[in-house]
């Protein structure tokens, strides 16, 4: 026991003073952050930005709040990420393990016929032998081998975690979105179907003028087709929302369904649209983060790779009873005991290691262009969230205007129309233009709320 103990100092000391000497410690790439900016100056930087708000928070209706509960509780590329998570965290409590020795108990009985002309076959006719060992072996993480690859492990439990988030914000913003989407198709549809019945009374309108002689075939043809164009774009409408409720029923772990929703005038977000700085990406935006422990994985199994050319040490024991009568196997005359220390060098291995340590580094490399990738689209995203935000506040007020500008049109063009100063055309030219304006005006207001709910996203909020 005393060789033993003996040895393990030994070893314990010899690993102290040389595992720094290998295995490196992982630093930030700070060239590839600092130059991350949003390319806007138009909105504050310097309070709470909305992605440490919790989407309950941001997302105040009470029906809209449900429907993601129900997605987060059912969906299926979620529940993918949690087994995801159940497999890294076995990785790595393996990986913490490795510092330990292994441990085997053995028990075996060997029965062996000997050849007359043998060596021992004039003594025995036969040899019956019971033995019952335990064997133990260490290996001293000299280089940082074991250190390393525990690390890696970490690195790969805490990339899981990190996807999971990002699933869990992708499908808040998805349902967010489609919901908002298909409330502006309710409205648009509430809009066509208004003036699918003033198109219908100006037909009839129109076929008793023509009767009298005060209108053309040309004016009620025009007016007939009116009524079919806002009947076939109900029927576009109202299609696009089947399929809406089919893809968000499906986000909710669920068959094609009707889906429950409120009304698009009573939506609103009073969050203040506030970014932070762009390194805030670094602990918000979860791809951002799994970018980078895949980059600390990488880097982990780099140091591994590289300790694997200088030598390993490593101390085995196996002790135990044997003997050859079953009566004399408990006795300490059957007690025996083997130790060895070993110390292996790689000298020639067909390029192997090599071979792995040259696949590492390239490896490391690509999670590296991979982080400084993830980096960019996500401030690109959250630049054009932010882009879009401001046009369609922009195009908002100024469609609007418009639209009012067309009703006032239509007004005055039937005004002429029934003192003779205009003809029907003009009245109809003035309708569909008022039309598909408060057609736009709805969609530009679905295109801001579309903007919050990207800008939400893009920043790396819905997962707290």
């Amino acid at each position: 026991m005393k060789y033993i103990i003996k040895s393990i100092f030994v070893v314990v000391c010899i690993s102290s003073l040389q595992s720094c000497f290998v295995a490196k410690d992982y630093e930030r790439p700070e060239e590839e952050i600092d130059p991350i900016n949003y390319r806007t100056d138009q909105l504050s930087s310097d309070s709470i930005p909305i992605s440490k708000v919790s989407w309950k928070q941001m997302f105040t209706d009470t029906i809209l709040q449900n429907h993601i509960d129900e997605a987060l509780e059912n969906n299926q590329d979620i529940r993918i990420a949690l087994q995801q998570i159940n497999a890294a965290n076995a990785y790595y409590k393996q990986g913490k393990a490795g510092y330990y020795p292994t441990v085997d108990l053995n028990g075996s009985f060997t029965h062996q016929e000997l050849a007359p002309n043998s060596q021992f076959g004039s003594f025995f006719s036969s040899i019956d032998q019971y033995e019952l060992n335990a064997s133990l072996s260490w290996e001293a993480d000299i280089w940082g081998k074991i250190r390393s690859n525990k690390r890696a492990a970490q690195a790969r439990f805490m990339q899981t975690q990190a996807a999971h988030k990002a699933v869990k914000t992708d499908l808040i913003s998805r349902i967010a979105s489609g919901y908002y989407q298909i409330l502006a198709l309710d409205e648009q549809i509430k809009i066509t179907e208004q003036t699918l019945e003033s198109r219908k009374k100006s037909l009839e309108t129109s076929a008793a003028l023509k009767e009298a002689g005060n209108l053309t075939s040309v004016a009620v043809n025009q007016t007939e087709a009116q009524v079919y164009a806002a009947e076939a774009l109900l029927l576009d409408l109202r299609n696009n929302i089947k399929l809406l409720e089919n893809t968000l029923s499906i986000l909710k772990g669920e068959s094609p369904q009707n889906f429950k929703r409120s009304e698009f005038s009573t939506q609103q977000i009073n969050q203040d649209l506030t970014t932070g700085i762009a390194s805030d990406l670094l602990e918000n935006r979860p791809d951002v983060i799994a970018a980078e422990y895949q980059l600390i994985n990488a880097f982990e199994l780099t140091n591994a790779a590289e300790s694997r050319f200088y030598p390993s040490i490593t101390i085995s024991a196996t002790g135990g009873f044997q003997s050859l009568e079953p009566a004399d196997f408990i006795s300490t005359n059957s007690l025996f005991l083997t130790l060895i220390g070993g110390l292996t060098q790689p000298i020639f291995n067909r390029r192997q290691i090599r071979t792995e340590y040259e696949v590492a580094l390239s490896e490391k490399e690509q999670a590296l262009l991979n982080f400084e990738r993830t980096l960019l689209t996500a401030s690109k995203e959250v630049s054009d969230a932010l882009l879009n935000f401001q046009n369609a506040s922009q195009r908002v007020e100024i469609k609007t205007k418009e639209y009012e500008a067309y009703k006032r049109a239509l007004s005055d063009s039937k005004e002429l129309l029934n003192n003779g100063l205009a003809n029907y055309l003009e009245v109809l030219n003035a309708q569909e233009n008022a039309l598909n304006t408060e057609l736009e005006v709805i969609q530009i207001k679905f295109d801001k709320f579309s903007a919050v709910v990207e800008l939400y996203r893009s920043l790396g909020g819905g997962w707290q």
